[in-house]
């Protein structure tokens, strides 16, 4: 069984440094890693980002990451990747990593994802160049997300988790107005969750959503955005395939 601590959205600023520290101290004890399911910052600052550099680094468990739409605020994606990097986390933009936790290897990928909406209710790629680069872009994070999560199962790690932080379902955005939906999530999220296989889904960005949803594939989702949470992090426990047991599918714990 494998302890995974989540939190998405926590916005630190430089007036919040230190306010997680003594929880996320603390993680040895009941987790086995930290995700961050992206808006780690308020606007993408570098200042922002050494904030939450200082609150992550040597935490005694791995770290993996990744950005979200408030640590793009300030066009420096890049930049902001390397200060969470050079303090040990694992930032993932379309692409995955490999954890040995716990004697297992657990396998994350991550992407930010983006909008477009869900089946029947959402966005086409048609019309105006800018539309059709908006669905776009929602297609290549998808993209991304499959196929890290594929090359993941090729590597035969004992569980998949799939890191974002718009969300791929309309489950964990109940409690959200309806009309803002398209800009919480996309579909497309889901199908490439559902198409390449993970054993749960994390995600944030959805500060007045709801906790679990799934895929319609039977993936579990979790919203971990901070205001849905109401902690520094919550605790999953994650059974990790029994390869005697000829292939047995594991799912995330309630």
């Amino acid at each position: 069984m494998i302890r995974v601590a989540a939190v998405g959205d926590i916005h630190m600023g430089p007036d919040s440094q230190g306010v997680l520290r003594p929880a996320f101290e603390t993680l040895p004890e009941c987790a086995d890693l930290l995700l961050l399911a992206g808006d780690l910052t308020r606007h993408g600052t570098l200042e922002e980002a050494r904030v939450v550099a200082r609150e992550i680094q040597g935490l005694g468990v791995p770290v993996v990451a990744v950005l979200g739409n408030h640590d793009h605020h300030d066009d420096r994606p890049e930049e902001v990747t390397a200060v969470l990097r050079d303090a040990g986390a694992h930032v993932l933009e379309g692409r995955g990593t490999v954890l040995s936790c716990g004697g297992a290897r657990i396998g994350v990928a991550g992407t930010k994802g983006f909008g477009g909406g869900f089946v029947g209710r959402c966005a086409g790629e048609f019309g105006e160049p800018v539309m059709k680069e908006f669905v776009r872009h929602s297609r290549r994070c998808a993209d991304g997300l499959r196929a890290s999560l594929e090359r993941l199962g090729e590597e035969g790690c004992d569980a998949r988790i799939a890191l974002t932080h718009y969300s791929p379902v309309a489950d964990t955005l109940a409690g959200e107005p309806l009309e803002i939906h398209p800009f919480l999530g996309s579909y497309l999220l889901a199908e490439a969750i559902d198409t390449a296989g993970a054993d749960l889904a994390v995600h944030g960005h959805a500060h007045a959503g709801t906790e679990h949803g799934m895929t319609s594939g039977g993936v579990r989702v979790r919203n971990v955005a901070q205001p849905v949470i109401g902690r520094a992090f919550h605790v999953y426990h994650l059974p990790v395939r029994d390869h005697a047991a000829s292939g047995a599918a594991a799912q995330a714990a309630h």
